[in-house]
C-alpha cells in the first residue's frame, strides 16, 4: 500500500513539472495580422508603415513570467509605407539594404520590474535588438498577456493558448549605421516602434 502511495505521489509531482513547464509559443501567424509598426516625425516630412513579416519562437511559462526567453524576428523586405518612392529608398543599400540584412530581430535576454495580475504581465525586457546587421542590448517595456485555451477563437479548428505581446519604444537609426546625420530635415533620426502580436501553442 505504502509502495503504491509513493507511486501516485511521484506521478502527481512529474505530472505538475510537465505543466509548470514553459510553453514554446510559435509567432509565425496563419492570420498574417500580426505587425510591427513604425514611425518617423522629421520638422518636414513624417510618414508610418508597418511590416506584418513576423515570426519567431517565445518560451513563456504563466507560473514564472520572468523566466521568458526568446527571439521575435521581422523580415526587411516586408516593411511598407505608402509612398512608393520612399518604399525603395527605405529598403534600398543606402538605408535599410534589405537583400543584404534581410532581418530585423529582438532576442530577449533578461526580464526585470515583472508585475503579473491575473492573465497579464508588464516587464523592462532586456535583450539585443539587431537592425542592419548592427546589434545592440536595449531594455524596453512590454506587456505580456496568456490566454489559455483561447488560440481556436483566432485559428478556428485549432486548440490551444495563446500569448500577446505588446510593446512601444524608440531607437536612433543612426546607432544602426543608416545614414547617420544625413536629410533629419526629412527622415527624423528617432523612429518609433510599436509591436503587437500574437503567438500560438498548439496541443
Amino acid at each position: 500500500m505504502r509502495n503504491r502511495l509513493h507511486l501516485f505521489l511521484a506521478l502527481a509531482f512529474l505530472n505538475c513539472a510537465a505543466y509548470a513547464a514553459p510553453q514554446a509559443f510559435d509567432f509565425k501567424d496563419p492570420k498574417g495580422v500580426n505587425n510591427a509598426a513604425f514611425k518617423l516625425d522629421a520638422p518636414l516630412e513624417a510618414f508610418s508603415g508597418n511590416a506584418t513579416g513576423v515570426s519567431g519562437k517565445v518560451n513563456f511559462d504563466p507560473e514564472n513570467p520572468a523566466a521568458t526567453r526568446g527571439k521575435i524576428v521581422v523580415a526587411t523586405a516586408s516593411l511598407h509605407i505608402g509612398n512608393s518612392m520612399q518604399q525603395q529608398h527605405m529598403l534600398s543599400d543606402k538605408w535599410l539594404d534589405a537583400a543584404k540584412h534581410p532581418e530585423i530581430a529582438f532576442e530577449v535576454a533578461d526580464l526585470k520590474n515583472v508585475k503579473t495580475d491575473g492573465d497579464t504581465t508588464t516587464a523592462d525586457v532586456t535583450g539585443t535588438f539587431t537592425l542592419k546587421g548592427v546589434a545592440k542590448e536595449m531594455t524596453v517595456p512590454a506587456k505580456l498577456t496568456f490566454l489559455k485555451d483561447k488560440l481556436g477563437k483566432r485559428v478556428p479548428n485549432l486548440n490551444g493558448d495563446l500569448l500577446v505581446i505588446r510593446s512601444s519604444f524608440s531607437i536612433k537609426r543612426s546607432d544602426f549605421g543608416i545614414m547617420p546625420g544625413q536629410v533629419e530635415e526629412k527622415v527624423s533620426d528617432t523612429i518609433e516602434l510599436t509591436l503587437s502580436i500574437a503567438g500560438a501553442c498548439p496541443r
